[in-house]
């Protein structure tokens, strides 16, 4: 799979994207990402990629000219199955939209950056615009890490158990069940018997219990969705 990220503060990207699972999976081969900065593709002799909006007093814009250029030149070197716009009125982010990412071969992710970008870029160059949140960020740098960091962690062979990740909280609309590891007595605070009755069947049997019961507590919402 691979992810373009086109940013204008692409020094925001270097470390959420060269550590950890995502460095790994770099590592093997699995996932391809390369991260562009708008401004080399400004014709501007100060490289400017923003200007004034029309009809507001405050905030710049994220000029079309360059994003134009850019999504222009790696289209024409290959497919992408999903340009994506990081935006706060887009879609929600959620467990099933990384499900969906996972299985994709290339797409784009365009940070937003300033007051927002050129509302031609929306119309004409991206196909889908994704919400990580009802909240305002200075840029989509930090929502582009957390969808790239999603989507590579359900291919498989990013993680090391890859059954670990279909038993994370949102996978079936659950929440994950609580965990726990040595010591199983510490302080008098005691891990459950079940959990260390060796009979798996039952094991597998309450954590799925635990996992109804945090849901109804925690995020009932969740058990209402489609």
């Amino acid at each position: 799979m691979r992810i373009d990220i086109i940013s204008a503060v692409p020094e925001l990207l270097d470390s959420p994207l060269n550590h950890s699972i995502i460095k790994r999976a770099k590592d093997k081969g699995i996932i391809d990402i390369h991260v562009y900065n708008i401004r080399d593709y400004s014709t501007d002799r100060h490289r400017r990629i923003d200007d004034y909006a029309f009809g507001f007093n405050a905030g710049m814009v994220l000029q079309i000219e360059p994003v134009d250029r850019l999504i222009t030149q790696l289209k024409s070197e290959r497919n992408y199955d999903e340009i994506i716009y990081t935006s706060p009125d887009g879609e929600k982010f959620t467990q099933k939209t990384a499900n969906r990412y996972s299985l994709l071969n290339n797409m784009i992710i365009l940070c937003g950056h300033y007051k927002g970008i050129d509302q031609r870029i929306r119309e004409h160059l991206i196909t889908t615009e994704i919400s990580v949140g009802d909240f305002v960020l200075t840029g989509g740098e930090l929502p582009a890490s957390i969808i790239t960091d999603a989507i590579v962690r359900l291919i498989p062979g990013a993680i090391g158990d890859e059954t670990s990740a279909l038993s994370d909280s949102f996978q079936d609309n659950l929440l994950a069940p609580p965990v726990y590891t040595r010591p199983s007595d510490y302080k008098g605070w005691k891990v459950p018997d079940i959990l260390l009755s060796g009979h798996q069947a039952k094991i597998e049997e309450w954590l799925h219990q635990q996992s109804i019961a945090r849901t109804k507590l925690l995020r009932p919402d969740l058990l209402s969705d489609d």
